[in-house]
Protein backbone atom coordinates (compact mmCIF):
# COMPACT_ATOMS: atom_id res chain seq x y z
CA UNK A 1 0.00 0.00 0.00
CA UNK A 2 1.39 3.39 -0.58
CA UNK A 3 1.94 5.83 2.00
CA UNK A 4 -0.57 7.93 1.46
CA UNK A 5 -2.86 6.05 4.02
CA UNK A 6 -1.12 8.31 6.89
CA UNK A 7 0.05 11.70 6.77
CA UNK A 8 3.30 12.48 8.85
CA UNK A 9 7.50 12.87 8.72
CA UNK A 10 7.74 10.33 10.94
CA UNK A 11 8.51 6.80 9.78
CA UNK A 12 6.61 3.39 10.45
CA UNK A 13 8.35 2.01 13.22
CA UNK A 14 10.49 -1.21 11.74
CA UNK A 15 8.62 -5.28 11.58
CA UNK A 16 12.17 -5.96 12.91
CA UNK A 17 14.50 -4.02 15.22
CA UNK A 18 17.99 -5.04 16.81
CA UNK A 19 18.46 -3.16 19.89
CA UNK A 20 20.89 -0.12 19.98
CA UNK A 21 23.99 -0.34 21.92
CA UNK A 22 24.06 1.30 25.64
CA UNK A 23 24.46 4.96 25.94
CA UNK A 24 22.21 5.22 22.48
CA UNK A 25 18.23 6.32 23.21
CA UNK A 26 16.23 3.96 21.37
CA UNK A 27 12.94 5.01 20.02
CA UNK A 28 12.10 1.02 19.58
CA UNK A 29 12.40 -0.08 22.94
CA UNK A 30 11.05 -4.15 23.14
CA UNK A 31 10.40 -6.28 25.89
CA UNK A 32 11.94 -10.24 24.72
CA UNK A 33 9.34 -13.08 25.28
CA UNK A 34 12.35 -15.65 23.36
CA UNK A 35 12.43 -17.05 19.88
CA UNK A 36 9.06 -18.78 18.30
CA UNK A 37 6.37 -16.27 19.12
CA UNK A 38 5.65 -13.84 16.35
CA UNK A 39 4.76 -14.74 13.10
CA UNK A 40 5.17 -11.92 10.16
CA UNK A 41 2.41 -11.40 7.46
CA UNK A 42 -0.72 -12.39 5.82
CA UNK A 43 0.21 -15.76 4.57
CA UNK A 44 1.18 -16.96 8.09
CA UNK A 45 -2.04 -15.46 9.21
CA UNK A 46 -4.05 -17.39 6.75
CA UNK A 47 -1.98 -20.36 8.12
CA UNK A 48 -3.20 -20.17 11.53
CA UNK A 49 -6.65 -19.79 10.67
CA UNK A 50 -7.11 -22.03 8.26
CA UNK A 51 -8.76 -25.38 9.94
CA UNK A 52 -11.05 -22.93 11.77
CA UNK A 53 -14.27 -22.67 9.86
CA UNK A 54 -15.52 -19.72 11.45
CA UNK A 55 -13.40 -16.37 12.39
CA UNK A 56 -14.43 -13.39 14.24
CA UNK A 57 -11.78 -10.49 13.10
CA UNK A 58 -12.54 -7.72 15.83
CA UNK A 59 -10.36 -4.56 16.73
CA UNK A 60 -9.59 -1.26 17.23
CA UNK A 61 -10.93 1.73 15.44
CA UNK A 62 -8.42 3.09 13.14
CA UNK A 63 -7.89 -0.59 10.60
CA UNK A 64 -8.02 -0.58 7.39
CA UNK A 65 -10.42 -3.36 7.11
CA UNK A 66 -10.77 -3.51 3.72
CA UNK A 67 -7.47 -3.71 3.00
CA UNK A 68 -7.36 -6.64 5.77
CA UNK A 69 -9.69 -8.32 3.60
CA UNK A 70 -8.35 -8.28 0.65
CA UNK A 71 -4.93 -9.11 1.32
CA UNK A 72 -6.08 -11.60 3.93
CA UNK A 73 -8.79 -13.19 0.91
CA UNK A 74 -5.92 -13.57 -1.34
CA UNK A 75 -3.49 -15.40 1.32
CA UNK A 76 -6.59 -17.76 2.34
CA UNK A 77 -6.68 -18.15 -1.48
CA UNK A 78 -3.88 -19.30 -2.28
CA UNK A 79 -4.26 -21.91 0.01
CA UNK A 80 -7.38 -23.49 -1.68
CA UNK A 81 -9.54 -22.09 0.88
CA UNK A 82 -13.05 -20.37 0.23
CA UNK A 83 -14.12 -17.70 2.59
CA UNK A 84 -17.64 -15.98 3.19
CA UNK A 85 -17.14 -12.78 4.47
CA UNK A 86 -19.48 -10.44 6.71
CA UNK A 87 -18.90 -6.73 7.57
CA UNK A 88 -20.17 -5.92 10.98
CA UNK A 89 -20.32 -2.56 9.42
CA UNK A 90 -23.58 -3.51 7.92
CA UNK A 91 -25.35 -3.77 11.04
CA UNK A 92 -23.95 -0.12 12.59
CA UNK A 93 -26.97 2.21 13.05
CA UNK A 94 -27.72 5.23 10.28
CA UNK A 95 -25.10 7.83 10.65
CA UNK A 96 -27.45 10.21 12.00
CA UNK A 97 -28.78 7.93 15.02
CA UNK A 98 -25.21 7.54 15.98
CA UNK A 99 -24.33 11.40 15.42
CA UNK A 100 -27.35 11.72 17.76
CA UNK A 101 -26.07 9.79 20.56
CA UNK A 102 -22.79 10.76 20.73
CA UNK A 103 -23.64 14.45 20.65
CA UNK A 104 -24.27 14.78 24.72
CA UNK A 105 -20.48 14.28 25.03
CA UNK A 106 -19.00 16.31 21.64
CA UNK A 107 -18.81 19.62 23.59
CA UNK A 108 -21.09 21.43 21.20
CA UNK A 109 -18.70 23.96 19.00
CA UNK A 110 -15.98 23.61 21.58
CA UNK A 111 -12.95 22.80 19.29
CA UNK A 112 -11.13 21.28 22.07
CA UNK A 113 -13.27 19.47 25.11
CA UNK A 114 -15.70 16.85 25.34
CA UNK A 115 -17.13 14.70 27.75
CA UNK A 116 -15.87 10.87 27.72
CA UNK A 117 -18.53 8.35 26.64
CA UNK A 118 -20.32 6.67 29.26
CA UNK A 119 -22.33 4.04 26.69
CA UNK A 120 -21.14 0.67 24.82
CA UNK A 121 -19.74 0.02 22.01
CA UNK A 122 -23.19 -2.12 21.05
CA UNK A 123 -25.20 0.89 21.37
CA UNK A 124 -23.62 2.08 17.76
CA UNK A 125 -25.37 -0.90 16.54
CA UNK A 126 -28.72 -2.51 15.76
CA UNK A 127 -29.32 -5.42 17.64
CA UNK A 128 -31.23 -7.57 15.29
CA UNK A 129 -29.42 -5.98 12.41
CA UNK A 130 -26.27 -7.98 14.77
CA UNK A 131 -28.89 -10.71 15.38
CA UNK A 132 -29.19 -11.40 11.46
CA UNK A 133 -25.43 -11.48 10.86
CA UNK A 134 -25.13 -15.33 10.47
CA UNK A 135 -22.49 -18.10 8.90
CA UNK A 136 -23.23 -19.30 5.73
CA UNK A 137 -23.45 -23.40 6.54
CA UNK A 138 -22.18 -24.23 2.99
CA UNK A 139 -19.17 -22.22 2.98
CA UNK A 140 -15.68 -23.67 4.13
CA UNK A 141 -14.51 -20.56 6.12
CA UNK A 142 -16.93 -17.47 7.71
CA UNK A 143 -15.20 -14.54 8.25
CA UNK A 144 -16.59 -11.96 10.46
CA UNK A 145 -15.03 -8.59 10.51
CA UNK A 146 -14.62 -4.79 11.69
CA UNK A 147 -14.74 -2.70 15.23
CA UNK A 148 -17.30 -4.67 17.52
CA UNK A 149 -17.22 -8.23 15.14
CA UNK A 150 -17.57 -10.55 18.58
CA UNK A 151 -21.10 -8.53 19.09
CA UNK A 152 -22.40 -10.58 16.56
CA UNK A 153 -22.04 -13.64 19.15
CA UNK A 154 -20.40 -16.50 17.04
CA UNK A 155 -18.16 -18.91 18.04
CA UNK A 156 -14.94 -19.48 16.89
CA UNK A 157 -11.60 -18.49 16.53
CA UNK A 158 -11.38 -14.39 17.88
CA UNK A 159 -8.85 -12.28 16.29
CA UNK A 160 -7.97 -8.97 17.39
CA UNK A 161 -6.37 -6.17 15.25
CA UNK A 162 -4.49 -3.39 17.07
CA UNK A 163 -2.87 -0.07 15.41
CA UNK A 164 -0.86 1.92 17.93
CA UNK A 165 -2.61 5.83 18.98
CA UNK A 166 -0.30 7.80 17.10
CA UNK A 167 -0.63 6.09 13.78
CA UNK A 168 -4.59 5.98 14.01
CA UNK A 169 -3.92 10.30 14.01
CA UNK A 170 -1.48 10.05 10.96
CA UNK A 171 -4.33 7.77 9.12
CA UNK A 172 -6.86 10.07 10.22
CA UNK A 173 -4.77 13.27 8.94
CA UNK A 174 -4.32 11.52 5.64
CA UNK A 175 -8.01 10.87 5.26
CA UNK A 176 -7.63 7.21 5.23
CA UNK A 177 -9.74 6.32 8.27
CA UNK A 178 -12.76 7.26 9.75
CA UNK A 179 -14.34 7.71 13.34
CA UNK A 180 -16.98 4.90 14.66
CA UNK A 181 -19.85 4.98 12.94
CA UNK A 182 -18.89 7.65 10.18
CA UNK A 183 -19.55 7.47 6.45
CA UNK A 184 -16.25 9.71 5.80
CA UNK A 185 -13.49 11.61 7.20
CA UNK A 186 -13.04 15.15 8.42
CA UNK A 187 -10.83 17.34 9.87
CA UNK A 188 -8.24 15.33 11.77
CA UNK A 189 -8.92 18.02 14.62
CA UNK A 190 -12.25 17.11 15.43
CA UNK A 191 -11.61 13.55 14.53
CA UNK A 192 -8.91 13.37 17.24
CA UNK A 193 -11.55 15.28 19.87
CA UNK A 194 -13.89 12.46 18.57
CA UNK A 195 -11.56 9.42 19.21
CA UNK A 196 -10.69 10.88 22.45
CA UNK A 197 -14.27 11.27 24.03
CA UNK A 198 -15.97 8.70 21.89
CA UNK A 199 -14.38 6.04 19.83
CA UNK A 200 -11.75 5.09 22.04
CA UNK A 201 -13.17 4.83 25.47
CA UNK A 202 -15.92 2.24 23.62
CA UNK A 203 -13.41 0.52 21.73
CA UNK A 204 -11.13 -0.13 24.81
CA UNK A 205 -13.95 -0.80 26.87
CA UNK A 206 -14.77 -3.66 24.31
CA UNK A 207 -11.39 -5.05 24.54
CA UNK A 208 -10.96 -5.29 28.19
CA UNK A 209 -14.58 -7.61 27.66
CA UNK A 210 -12.22 -9.49 24.96
CA UNK A 211 -9.23 -9.77 25.98
CA UNK A 212 -8.89 -13.22 28.42
CA UNK A 213 -10.01 -15.05 25.54
CA UNK A 214 -8.24 -13.45 22.57
CA UNK A 215 -6.90 -16.59 20.44
CA UNK A 216 -4.46 -14.51 17.86
CA UNK A 217 -3.54 -10.70 18.53
CA UNK A 218 -2.40 -9.03 15.49
CA UNK A 219 -0.38 -5.70 15.00
CA UNK A 220 -1.85 -3.61 12.34
CA UNK A 221 -0.34 -0.73 12.13
CA UNK A 222 1.81 -1.99 8.92
CA UNK A 223 -0.60 -2.68 6.03
CA UNK A 224 1.71 -5.15 4.04
CA UNK A 225 3.03 -6.78 6.91
CA UNK A 226 0.87 -7.84 9.83
CA UNK A 227 2.61 -9.22 13.11
CA UNK A 228 0.50 -11.61 15.11
CA UNK A 229 1.20 -13.25 18.30
CA UNK A 230 -1.41 -16.39 20.16
CA UNK A 231 -3.54 -14.76 22.79
CA UNK A 232 -2.01 -17.32 25.44
CA UNK A 233 1.62 -16.00 25.05
CA UNK A 234 0.36 -12.55 24.43
CA UNK A 235 -1.08 -12.91 28.13
CA UNK A 236 2.20 -14.49 29.45
CA UNK A 237 4.36 -11.54 28.06
CA UNK A 238 1.65 -8.94 30.11
CA UNK A 239 2.41 -10.85 33.03
CA UNK A 240 6.01 -10.97 32.57
CA UNK A 241 5.69 -7.24 31.79
CA UNK A 242 3.76 -6.81 35.34
CA UNK A 243 6.42 -8.32 37.38
CA UNK A 244 9.37 -7.13 35.77
CA UNK A 245 10.52 -3.95 34.21
CA UNK A 246 9.76 -2.22 30.72
CA UNK A 247 9.66 0.65 28.65
CA UNK A 248 6.57 1.99 26.45
CA UNK A 249 7.61 2.78 22.79
CA UNK A 250 7.61 6.89 23.12
CA UNK A 251 6.40 8.81 19.84
CA UNK A 252 7.07 12.60 18.89
CA UNK A 253 5.52 15.71 17.64
CA UNK A 254 6.29 18.62 16.47
CA UNK A 255 4.92 21.82 17.63
CA UNK A 256 4.96 25.77 17.37
CA UNK A 257 7.10 26.58 19.84
CA UNK A 258 9.27 23.22 19.19
CA UNK A 259 12.97 22.91 19.50
CA UNK A 260 16.06 21.15 18.34
CA UNK A 261 16.92 18.86 22.01
CA UNK A 262 15.03 16.00 21.27
CA UNK A 263 16.69 15.82 17.40
CA UNK A 264 20.10 16.48 18.65
CA UNK A 265 20.27 13.47 20.61
CA UNK A 266 17.38 11.56 19.22
CA UNK A 267 18.84 10.63 15.50
CA UNK A 268 16.96 7.47 14.94
CA UNK A 269 14.52 10.58 14.52
CA UNK A 270 13.70 11.75 11.10
CA UNK A 271 15.58 15.05 11.11
CA UNK A 272 13.77 16.78 8.41
CA UNK A 273 11.26 17.85 10.52
CA UNK A 274 11.05 21.41 11.55
CA UNK A 275 11.52 20.53 15.65
CA UNK A 276 10.02 18.25 18.34
CA UNK A 277 8.23 19.68 20.83
CA UNK A 278 7.00 16.40 22.86
CA UNK A 279 8.01 13.36 23.41
CA UNK A 280 5.70 10.96 24.56
CA UNK A 281 7.78 9.42 26.98
CA UNK A 282 4.88 7.90 29.14
CA UNK A 283 1.19 9.10 27.86
CA UNK A 284 -0.16 5.70 28.32
CA UNK A 285 -3.77 6.36 26.41
CA UNK A 286 -1.15 6.94 23.66
CA UNK A 287 1.75 4.82 24.07
CA UNK A 288 1.76 1.31 23.09
CA UNK A 289 3.86 -1.80 24.21
CA UNK A 290 6.60 -3.62 21.90
CA UNK A 291 6.49 -6.99 22.11
CA UNK A 292 9.47 -8.79 20.50
CA UNK A 293 10.46 -12.22 19.25
CA UNK A 294 13.29 -13.02 17.19
CA UNK A 295 14.02 -9.60 16.86
CA UNK A 296 10.40 -9.25 15.14
CA UNK A 297 8.35 -5.79 17.06
CA UNK A 298 4.59 -6.60 17.37
CA UNK A 299 2.98 -3.50 19.35
CA UNK A 300 0.01 -3.27 21.29
CA UNK A 301 -1.94 -0.97 23.50
CA UNK A 302 -0.87 -0.46 27.33
CA UNK A 303 -4.22 -0.82 28.31
CA UNK A 304 -3.68 -4.37 27.39
CA UNK A 305 -1.27 -4.72 30.30
CA UNK A 306 -3.89 -2.67 32.67
CA UNK A 307 -6.72 -5.00 31.91
CA UNK A 308 -4.41 -8.04 31.95
CA UNK A 309 -2.64 -7.02 35.46
CA UNK A 310 -3.79 -3.72 36.57
CA UNK A 311 -3.09 -5.19 40.29
CA UNK A 312 0.68 -5.95 39.85
CA UNK A 313 1.49 -2.63 38.13
CA UNK A 314 -0.28 -0.33 40.57
CA UNK A 315 -0.14 -2.23 44.02
CA UNK A 316 -1.68 -0.19 46.54
CA UNK A 317 -2.84 2.30 44.02
CA UNK A 318 -5.13 0.18 41.83
CA UNK A 319 -7.61 0.79 44.82
CA UNK A 320 -7.76 4.28 43.75
CA UNK A 321 -6.97 3.91 39.78
CA UNK A 322 -7.93 0.93 38.57
CA UNK A 323 -7.44 0.31 35.12
CA UNK A 324 -6.21 3.65 34.75
CA UNK A 325 -2.66 4.10 35.14
CA UNK A 326 -1.79 7.28 36.92
CA UNK A 327 1.40 8.93 35.80
CA UNK A 328 2.79 10.55 33.22
CA UNK A 329 6.52 11.00 31.56
CA UNK A 330 6.98 13.50 28.04
CA UNK A 331 9.44 15.95 27.20
CA UNK A 332 9.12 19.65 26.15
CA UNK A 333 11.66 20.81 23.65
CA UNK A 334 11.80 24.93 23.09
CA UNK A 335 15.75 24.76 22.65
CA UNK A 336 16.06 27.33 20.10
CA UNK A 337 12.41 27.34 19.91
CA UNK A 338 9.45 29.57 22.00
CA UNK A 339 7.65 29.43 25.30
CA UNK A 340 4.72 27.38 25.42
CA UNK A 341 1.03 28.82 26.05
CA UNK A 342 0.18 30.58 29.23
CA UNK A 343 -1.87 27.87 30.57
CA UNK A 344 -3.52 26.16 33.66
CA UNK A 345 -5.29 22.83 34.39
CA UNK A 346 -8.38 21.99 35.40
CA UNK A 347 -9.17 21.50 39.44
CA UNK A 348 -10.61 17.96 40.13
CA UNK A 349 -14.01 18.58 40.34
CA UNK A 350 -14.32 20.21 37.08
CA UNK A 351 -12.39 17.72 35.18
CA UNK A 352 -14.98 15.51 36.32
CA UNK A 353 -17.52 17.44 35.82
CA UNK A 354 -17.22 18.57 32.54
CA UNK A 355 -14.77 15.73 30.73
CA UNK A 356 -15.60 13.05 32.71
CA UNK A 357 -12.36 12.62 34.10
CA UNK A 358 -11.34 10.63 37.53
CA UNK A 359 -8.33 12.69 38.24
CA UNK A 360 -7.34 15.80 36.95
CA UNK A 361 -3.68 17.07 35.49
CA UNK A 362 -1.58 17.84 37.73
CA UNK A 363 2.01 18.73 37.07
CA UNK A 364 5.51 19.38 37.49
CA UNK A 365 8.39 20.61 35.49
CA UNK A 366 11.74 18.72 36.33
CA UNK A 367 14.71 20.28 33.80
CA UNK A 368 16.46 18.43 32.60
CA UNK A 369 18.70 20.41 30.22
CA UNK A 370 18.56 23.78 29.60
CA UNK A 371 20.45 26.96 28.67
CA UNK A 372 21.65 29.74 30.80
CA UNK A 373 18.33 32.13 29.78
CA UNK A 374 15.83 29.38 30.75
CA UNK A 375 13.26 30.58 32.96
CA UNK A 376 9.96 29.18 33.75
CA UNK A 377 6.68 31.28 34.48
CA UNK A 378 4.83 30.25 37.62
CA UNK A 379 2.16 31.72 39.42
CA UNK A 380 1.14 35.39 39.59
CA UNK A 381 3.06 38.44 40.51
CA UNK A 382 2.42 39.43 43.93
CA UNK A 383 0.09 42.97 42.87
CA UNK A 384 -2.40 40.82 40.53
CA UNK A 385 -5.35 41.93 39.50
CA UNK A 386 -7.68 39.40 38.39
CA UNK A 387 -10.09 42.01 36.36
CA UNK A 388 -6.96 43.34 34.80
CA UNK A 389 -5.57 40.53 33.29
CA UNK A 390 -8.45 39.03 32.39
CA UNK A 391 -8.76 42.22 30.08
CA UNK A 392 -5.63 42.17 28.91
CA UNK A 393 -6.01 38.52 27.75
CA UNK A 394 -9.05 39.42 25.87
CA UNK A 395 -7.93 42.94 24.22
CA UNK A 396 -4.62 40.52 23.10
CA UNK A 397 -6.82 38.45 21.66
CA UNK A 398 -9.31 40.68 19.62
CA UNK A 399 -6.88 43.15 19.16
CA UNK A 400 -4.11 40.20 18.17
CA UNK A 401 -1.50 42.51 20.02
CA UNK A 402 1.37 41.53 22.40
CA UNK A 403 0.46 41.34 25.68
CA UNK A 404 3.13 42.26 28.55
CA UNK A 405 2.88 38.77 29.99
CA UNK A 406 5.38 39.31 32.61
CA UNK A 407 2.94 42.35 34.17
CA UNK A 408 0.67 39.67 35.39
CA UNK A 409 2.38 36.09 35.89
CA UNK A 410 5.77 35.43 38.02
CA UNK A 411 9.36 34.25 36.51
CA UNK A 412 11.45 32.17 37.99
CA UNK A 413 15.38 31.26 36.72
CA UNK A 414 15.50 27.70 35.71
CA UNK A 415 18.22 25.51 36.12
CA UNK A 416 19.39 21.82 35.15
CA UNK A 417 17.91 19.66 37.55
CA UNK A 418 14.98 22.40 39.15
CA UNK A 419 11.83 21.08 40.20
CA UNK A 420 8.75 23.24 39.90
CA UNK A 421 5.32 22.21 41.09
CA UNK A 422 2.20 22.68 39.53
CA UNK A 423 -0.78 21.60 40.85
CA UNK A 424 -4.11 21.83 39.15
CA UNK A 425 -5.20 25.77 38.98
CA UNK A 426 -1.59 26.89 38.67
CA UNK A 427 -0.68 29.25 36.14
CA UNK A 428 2.42 28.29 34.17
CA UNK A 429 3.93 27.87 30.92
CA UNK A 430 7.74 26.82 30.26
CA UNK A 431 9.96 29.38 28.81
CA UNK A 432 12.46 28.93 25.31
CA UNK A 433 15.74 27.11 25.52
CA UNK A 434 14.87 24.18 28.43
CA UNK A 435 14.11 20.58 28.26
CA UNK A 436 11.56 20.37 30.55
CA UNK A 437 10.44 16.33 32.02
CA UNK A 438 6.91 16.73 32.60
CA UNK A 439 6.06 14.27 35.49
CA UNK A 440 2.74 14.12 35.81
CA UNK A 441 -0.82 12.84 36.40
CA UNK A 442 -1.81 10.32 33.09
CA UNK A 443 -4.24 13.23 31.40
CA UNK A 444 -2.87 15.28 28.85
CA UNK A 445 -5.03 17.00 26.68
CA UNK A 446 -6.77 19.44 29.08
CA UNK A 447 -4.61 22.65 28.97
CA UNK A 448 -6.62 26.05 28.96
CA UNK A 449 -4.37 28.34 27.32
CA UNK A 450 -4.92 32.15 27.97
CA UNK A 451 -1.93 34.14 25.78
CA UNK A 452 -0.40 31.66 23.15
CA UNK A 453 2.01 34.69 22.13
CA UNK A 454 0.26 35.45 18.48
CA UNK A 455 1.53 32.50 17.13
CA UNK A 456 -0.52 30.29 14.38
CA UNK A 457 -0.50 26.18 14.61
CA UNK A 458 1.71 24.18 12.09
CA UNK A 459 -1.51 24.09 9.78
CA UNK A 460 -1.35 28.23 9.82
CA UNK A 461 -4.24 28.17 11.86
CA UNK A 462 -4.74 30.19 15.27
CA UNK A 463 -4.36 28.37 18.54
CA UNK A 464 -7.82 28.22 20.30
CA UNK A 465 -7.59 29.39 23.26
CA UNK A 466 -9.40 28.89 26.45
CA UNK A 467 -9.86 32.16 28.80
CA UNK A 468 -13.31 31.28 30.23
CA UNK A 469 -12.34 27.66 31.25
CA UNK A 470 -9.08 29.13 32.34
CA UNK A 471 -10.96 31.78 34.90
CA UNK A 472 -13.00 28.98 36.33
CA UNK A 473 -10.01 27.29 37.23
CA UNK A 474 -7.33 29.73 38.74
CA UNK A 475 -6.03 30.49 41.63
CA UNK A 476 -5.05 33.72 42.06
CA UNK A 477 -3.49 33.46 45.49
CA UNK A 478 -0.74 31.39 44.06
CA UNK A 479 1.76 34.66 43.88
CA UNK A 480 5.13 36.24 44.64
CA UNK A 481 6.86 34.83 47.54
CA UNK A 482 4.42 32.10 48.04
CA UNK A 483 5.40 30.81 44.83
CA UNK A 484 9.24 30.14 45.78
CA UNK A 485 8.18 28.53 49.31
CA UNK A 486 5.76 26.78 47.84
CA UNK A 487 5.86 25.72 44.38
CA UNK A 488 9.92 25.25 43.78
CA UNK A 489 10.64 22.06 45.44
CA UNK A 490 13.84 22.04 47.84
CA UNK A 491 15.52 18.35 47.59
CA UNK A 492 16.46 16.74 50.95
CA UNK A 493 18.85 13.84 51.24
CA UNK A 494 17.28 11.44 52.81
CA UNK A 495 19.84 8.24 52.75
CA UNK A 496 23.64 8.20 51.72
CA UNK A 497 26.20 6.05 51.76
CA UNK A 498 30.20 6.66 50.28
CA UNK A 499 29.07 6.68 46.88
CA UNK A 500 25.47 6.96 46.83
CA UNK A 501 22.32 8.91 48.31
CA UNK A 502 18.67 9.74 47.79
CA UNK A 503 17.33 13.07 47.64
CA UNK A 504 13.50 13.74 48.38
CA UNK A 505 11.77 16.22 45.70
CA UNK A 506 8.64 17.16 47.71
CA UNK A 507 5.68 17.16 45.88
CA UNK A 508 2.46 19.45 46.35
CA UNK A 509 0.15 18.24 48.43
CA UNK A 510 -2.53 18.36 45.84
CA UNK A 511 -0.46 15.86 44.33
CA UNK A 512 -0.90 12.00 44.74
CA UNK A 513 2.45 11.64 43.55
CA UNK A 514 5.91 11.86 45.13
CA UNK A 515 9.31 12.65 43.66
CA UNK A 516 13.29 11.44 44.65
CA UNK A 517 16.50 11.35 43.26
CA UNK A 518 18.98 8.57 43.10
CA UNK A 519 22.30 9.32 42.28
CA UNK A 520 25.05 6.41 42.45
CA UNK A 521 28.30 5.96 41.32
CA UNK A 522 28.73 1.76 41.19
CA UNK A 523 25.27 0.44 42.03
CA UNK A 524 22.11 0.96 44.33
CA UNK A 525 19.21 -1.16 45.27
CA UNK A 526 15.28 -0.23 45.29
CA UNK A 527 11.93 -1.63 46.78
CA UNK A 528 9.16 -0.47 45.21
CA UNK A 529 6.83 -0.27 48.05
CA UNK A 530 3.85 -1.70 47.09
CA UNK A 531 3.93 1.02 44.41
CA UNK A 532 4.73 1.37 40.81
CA UNK A 533 8.17 3.07 40.06
CA UNK A 534 8.68 5.47 37.04
CA UNK A 535 12.20 6.25 36.26
CA UNK A 536 14.43 8.53 33.91
CA UNK A 537 18.02 8.69 33.70
CA UNK A 538 18.44 11.91 33.79
CA UNK A 539 22.54 12.01 34.51
CA UNK A 540 25.15 9.93 32.87
CA UNK A 541 25.52 7.50 30.12
CA UNK A 542 23.43 4.18 31.01
CA UNK A 543 22.21 2.02 33.64
CA UNK A 544 21.61 -1.82 34.27
CA UNK A 545 18.72 -2.61 35.74
CA UNK A 546 18.35 -6.55 37.27
CA UNK A 547 14.39 -7.47 38.81
CA UNK A 548 14.60 -9.71 41.92
CA UNK A 549 13.13 -12.22 39.48
CA UNK A 550 16.55 -12.06 37.48
CA UNK A 551 15.17 -10.03 34.52
CA UNK A 552 18.35 -7.45 33.21
CA UNK A 553 17.21 -4.36 31.62
CA UNK A 554 19.40 -1.38 29.63
CA UNK A 555 18.25 1.76 30.27
CA UNK A 556 20.03 4.87 28.34
CA UNK A 557 20.39 8.80 28.93
CA UNK A 558 16.80 9.94 28.64
CA UNK A 559 14.56 6.72 28.43
CA UNK A 560 11.84 6.33 30.98
CA UNK A 561 11.04 3.15 32.52
CA UNK A 562 8.56 1.75 34.79
CA UNK A 563 8.78 -1.03 37.18
CA UNK A 564 5.71 -2.46 38.40
CA UNK A 565 4.97 -2.55 42.34
CA UNK A 566 4.81 -6.62 42.13
CA UNK A 567 8.31 -6.45 41.07
CA UNK A 568 9.14 -5.54 44.79
CA UNK A 569 12.54 -5.06 45.01
CA UNK A 570 15.17 -4.20 41.74
CA UNK A 571 19.11 -2.74 41.88
CA UNK A 572 20.26 -0.72 39.59
CA UNK A 573 23.66 -0.38 38.26
CA UNK A 574 25.95 2.46 36.51
CA UNK A 575 27.54 1.22 33.31
CA UNK A 576 29.04 5.19 32.75
CA UNK A 577 32.29 6.85 33.60
CA UNK A 578 30.52 9.30 35.57
CA UNK A 579 27.72 9.08 38.72
CA UNK A 580 24.13 7.60 37.41
CA UNK A 581 21.42 10.36 38.53
CA UNK A 582 17.99 8.38 38.25
CA UNK A 583 14.48 10.82 38.66
CA UNK A 584 12.03 8.82 40.47
CA UNK A 585 7.69 9.04 40.71
CA UNK A 586 6.08 6.71 43.08
CA UNK A 587 2.62 7.03 44.54
CA UNK A 588 1.89 8.41 48.44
Amino acid sequence: MPNSFRKTSQQLAPAQHAPLPAGQYDIYPGFDIGSGKIDAGYDALAQKLANHAIIILDGFGGILWEDIRNKLGAAFAALNKTVVWHNIAAALKPEAEIDALIAPFLGGDDPIFGTRFTGALAEFFIGDALSAINPDIAAEINIVYGCGAALCGWHGVLVYLDAPKNEIQFRARAGSITNLGAKSAFDAKMMYKRFYFIDWPALSAHKRALLSRIDVMVDAQRPDEPLCIAGDDLRGALTAMSQNVFRVRPWFEPGPWGGQWIKRHMPQLPQDAPNYAWSFELIVPENGLTITSDGWMLEVSFDCLMFHAHKAVLGKGAARFGTEFPIRFDFLDTFNGGNLSVQCHPRPAYAKAHFGENFTQDETYYILDCAADARVYLGFCEDIDPPAFRAALEQSFHTAEAMDVERFVHVEPASKHDFFLIPNGTIHCSGKNSLVLEISATPYIFTFKMYDWLRLDLDGRPRPLNIARAFDNLYFDRKGERIRREFVSGPRVIAQGEDWQIEHLPTHAEHFYDVQRLTFKDATSVTTDDSVQVMSLVEGSAVLLETMNGMKRIFSYAETFVVPAAAQRFTLKNLGETPAVVVKCFLK
